[in-house]
């Protein structure tokens, strides 16, 4: 058994804790949160599990790194990235294999900030330990999915992958209202569609993708479309207004030699009724899909739900298992950053391991 601290209670804190729990081959060890009004209650209050964990949170992280082997570090990194960094190196010099979706620029290393690569690379090599960052909406569905539909295919024009999503479902206001303006003003435009972010968060994915490929992405752009609501909607997230923003749509393209080919394409509305033209979910409230245009013509639509919780919820799982699924394969590799692409969707365990994931 692996044994695993999870840093941050958050949405996806809560999540690995939920995973880790019952993840073949991996044992709860430690939770790590900033706030002194979480620490002393048990993970199981987080991750809203019925049955206690046994492992309480709390604030000292050397004590944390001292009962584990590996790191999935959940804390938010967007606004934060330096002070990510250097929890994430913390973590590596300790010796500490570490999963994380909270750096987009390190989706693909190879186009990363260099300084942050050294940092880290130093301080994996320092620690014998490694370091995989996949994304949470979900990066699997963004990287290494496609690549892998793509060997499905003779001939590739484009790859698109696509979100949908119906963000009434995503209980996190700060989130939904801030960071995507959703029942702001028109007039206003939000954190996640300034120019430059949308890059930042998914041009990482786009690259990573053409680089699996045999594709050099020598362009990205941008394109942003934004749609009010037409009447007012009430949900659990409160009341949003007519006339404020209802929906949008993000696409960040990859190019190569002038021609559109990986595209990564968001979807996003706070009611199922507004931008009816825009691409729908087959069922409910949302999909993600990866569209391969050549020959054959693939798609390949993939959906997540757990007991209780939304479709976000479910995202979120195979975001947080597919990290959590890679500690055991990192502890074999030499020390360093690894990708979507390094690590298999499916990193082999002994069979009597494997067993336990069936219930």
């Amino acid at each position: 058994m692996r044994r695993i601290a999870v840093w941050g209670t958050g949405n996806m804190g809560a999540t690995a804790i939920r995973s880790a729990v019952a993840f073949p081959g991996l044992e709860l060890a430690a939770v790590i949160t900033s706030t002194p009004d979480k620490a002393g209650r048990d993970a199981a209050t987080f991750a809203k599990l019925d049955t206690p964990t046994g492992v309480a949170a709390g604030t000292d992280v050397d004590a944390a790194l001292a009962q584990c082997d590996a790191v999935a570090y959940m804390a938010s990194g967007d606004i934060r990235p330096e002070e990510a960094i250097a929890d994430i190196e913390r973590c590596l010099r300790a010796g500490k294999q570490v999963v994380t979706p909270s750096l987009y620029s390190l989706y693909d290393p190879a186009s990363a900030p260099a300084e942050w690569v050294a940092r880290l690379t130093d301080a994996a090599v320092a620690g014998n330990a490694a370091l995989l960052v996949s994304g949470v909406d979900p990066g699997w569905a963004n990287d290494a999915l496609a690549v892998a539909a793509a060997g499905l295919c003779t001939r590739i024009r484009t790859i698109r992958c696509q979100e949908i999503f119906d963000y009434s479902t995503y209980n996190q206001p700060h989130a939904v209202r801030v960071l995507c303006g959703f029942g702001g003003s028109m007039d206003d435009t939000p954190m996640m569609l300034l120019p430059s972010i949308p890059t930042m968060v998914w041009g990482g994915n786009v690259r990573l993708i053409g680089r699996g490929l045999g594709l050099e992405i020598d362009e990205i752009t941008e394109k942003v479309e934004r749609l009010p609501l037409t009447e007012s909607v009430d949900n659990v997230l409160g009341r949003f207004e007519a006339g404020t923003q209802g929906a949008f749509r993000v696409q960040v393209i990859g190019w190569a030699d002038g021609t559109e080919r990986v595209i990564v394409d968001h979807i996003t509305r706070i009611d199922p009724a507004c931008a009816p033209d825009w691409p729908q979910p087959d069922q409910g409230v949302g999909d993600h899909r990866v569209i391969i245009d050549g020959d054959p013509q693939l798609s390949i639509v993939v959906r997540a739900d757990v007991p209780g919780g939304t479709r976000a919820d479910g995202g979120n799982t195979t975001a947080a298992n597919r990290l959590l699924g890679a500690v055991d394969w990192l502890a074999t590799q030499k020390p360093g950053i690894y990708d979507g692409l390094d690590v298999p969707l499916h990193p082999p365990l002994p069979a009597e391991v494997e067993a336990t994931r069936w219930i």
